[in-house]
């Protein structure tokens, strides 16, 4: 039998925060299994040795996940289940420092552009050649895919830029290589993601380059959805409208996040566009795309708020009538412009502003929701969970979105399309039936 201290290294990678994280986490995993390291995502078997954190650094709840995340893997070392921790990603970009001192128990810290530095730590090489080759955390019929990094934004409650960087886009052949080595290896949809989509090759073809880019993909054999995640409305390019339109591959679906709607809000927080522009931009999305599936996020308890303008923000979404919401309450960042307000609106009465506005959504979630029993729309399996199928249409995205439970009297292979015919619907899940096609 072998000493303990000769067995191979096993490394599990953690994951917190958003899907740019995962991506993170899944090139990671790529490059170490290249350099024949064993590696894991959130490993169940707990047969590890060495703990690699990517942690979230975007609002107080994440880092404080991120912070009891780390401290739960520096006990486990402690009690000897764990010879190494590394912590990478945007807590640690942005506080490395304070960390350092407050948890020296961590191996090393590493920032979320440092992949080489991690790999030094393995005795890996980052290998270029990889390109878009990673393990998937995701199940294997469904991929994110990051098309730039950073941002160059300066919204006032927005701390992405401090971890992220400037915005910098990957060259379009770069793109469709990774997508093609994504299908196959079997993915049949993927979710573009970036800080702003629409931002997309202005640093590198001077120009917005998200259309072209988008035909490039949809060329792409075998890749059956592409999902646009994280969009801008300051200059919109309505040339992606055309393309989602002519190409069947492309969901009708688009995640814009707005923040808000009150434009003494939005002046607030520099983002660029009034209500007047916002809802003239819906229009035209509308009117090109009728089509088209529109998701936003919003903020509740930015400072200086009023009623007034939660009022407005009310009104604005009766009028607009988005088929998805989400809504933060505003966190207090250091070193970012809105730092310098008064945090002046209290935690529990940003909930319930949040909570106000989810409810008035909840009810245009039902209606439209609604207006879907008895249509038929092609669905891609995701799982099956407590003896039932759970789905998604092209108009819902991963885990924020609708799921379909799906009604079949035969077994169905998990990432596979079938035709389903809408049965009943609920604020925030349809059910369903498999039709022949």
């Amino acid at each position: 039998m072998k000493a303990k201290t000769l067995k191979q290294d096993k490394v599990n990678i953690i994951t917190l925060g958003c899907s740019k994280n995962l991506v993170d986490s899944e090139v990671l995993s790529g490059q170490l299994a290249a350099n024949d390291t064993v590696v894991v995502h959130e490993n169940a078997k707990l047969d590890h040795n060495i703990v690699v954190v990517n942690t979230c650094g975007f609002i107080d709840k994440a880092k404080e996940e991120s912070i009891n995340t780390i401290l739960e893997q520096v006990s486990l070392k402690k009690k000897g289940k764990l010879d190494k921790v590394y912590v990478t990603g945007c807590l640690s970009e942005r506080y490395r420092g304070d960390l350092e001192s407050e948890i020296p128990e961590v191996d090393a810290w590493f920032g979320t552009l440092e992949l080489p530095l991690i790999l030094k730590q393995f005795d890996a090489d980052y290998k270029t050649e990889l390109l878009g080759e990673r393990l998937l955390a995701t199940p294997k019929h469904y991929a994110y895919l990051k098309i730039s990094e950073g941002c160059n934004r300066t919204c006032s409650f927005c701390a992405i830029p401090l971890m992220r960087g400037k915005h910098v886009s990957k060259t379009m052949e770069a793109v469709v290589t990774e997508a093609e080595h994504l299908v196959k290896n079997g993915v049949k949809e993927i979710m573009l993601i970036a800080q702003e989509l629409t931002y997309y090759g202005l640093d590198i073809y001077k120009e917005r380059k998200l259309a072209e880019l988008l035909r490039r993909l949809s060329d792409v054999q075998g890749l059956e959805w592409i999902r646009l995640h994280y969009a801008y409305p300051n200059k919109f390019p309505l040339d992606v409208l055309e393309v989602m339109k002519e190409r069947s591959n492309i969901c009708n679906y688009l995640d814009m996040p707005l923040q808000h709607a009150s434009n003494n809000m939005l002046k607030a927080m520099k983002r660029q566009s009034t209500r007047q522009e916002m809802e003239e931009l819906i229009a035209n999305i509308r009117a090109i795309n009728p089509d088209i599936c529109l998701r936003t996020t919003l903020i509740a308890g930015f400072p200086g708020e009023t009623r007034e303008d939660i009022e407005e923000l009310k009104d604005f979404l009766t009028r607009m009538r988005f088929d998805r919401v989400g809504i933060f309450t505003y966190s207090h960042e250091e070193n970012t412009s809105a730092y310098d307000l008064a945090d002046d609106i209290p935690a529990d009465e940003k909930q319930a502003r949040a909570q106000e506005i989810m409810e008035l959504q909840q009810e245009i979630s039902y209606e439209k929701n609604q207006e879907k029993v008895g249509k038929i729309f092609k669905v891609l399996v995701d799982k099956k969970e407590a003896g039932r199928y759970l789905g998604r249409t092209e108009f819902d995205s991963v885990e924020v979105d609708n799921e379909v439970v799906i009604h079949s009297t035969k077994k169905l292979a998990i990432g596979a399309f079938v035709q389903v015919k809408i049965t009943k619907a609920y604020d925030y899940d349809l059910e369903g039936e498999v039709v022949a096609e």
